[in-house]
């Protein structure tokens, strides 16, 4: 059975970063559409949400990969900064196990457990004592 649906996945396009977002949002609004109570706003949740899983299959079964690799890469450019934001913040709570974080005009790391230490900071020059 795998080795048939290989075979037919060949020459298609499949799954990328803009097949799972709309992938995800379509899920969501269908699963929100029971939530409201207004039949109007329901229908229209679930509706849109319906539509945007159709149009990710679409898109994960088609055969024009240059088109289907045009559109991940035009929603990667629109999102990268959001993407990015993303990403520094889940650096950030990675790290803060083991260093402390404080800002000054930039991001200083101070390793935790070294007590009460004077940290200068590098842009501007100003020092301050934390505990780390």
């Amino acid at each position: 059975m795998r080795n048939r649906f290989m075979q037919f996945m060949q020459g298609r396009y499949g799954f990328d970063d803009f097949s799972r977002f709309m992938f995800m949002i379509g899920a969501v609004m269908v699963l929100l559409s029971s939530a409201f109570r207004e039949k109007s706003i329901s229908v229209l949740f679930y509706l849109i949400g319906w539509v945007l899983l159709v149009y990710c299959c679409v898109r994960v079964f088609s055969r024009n990969i240059q088109k289907r690799y045009a559109e991940n890469q035009k929603f990667l450019q629109k999102t990268a900064r959001v993407r990015g934001n993303f990403k520094n913040i889940k650096s950030d709570m990675l790290q803060r196990k083991m260093y402390h974080i404080y800002r000054c005009k930039q991001k200083i790391r101070i390793p935790r457990g070294k007590g009460k230490i004077e940290i200068r900071c590098p842009k501007c020059g100003t020092t301050f004592i934390k505990n780390s």
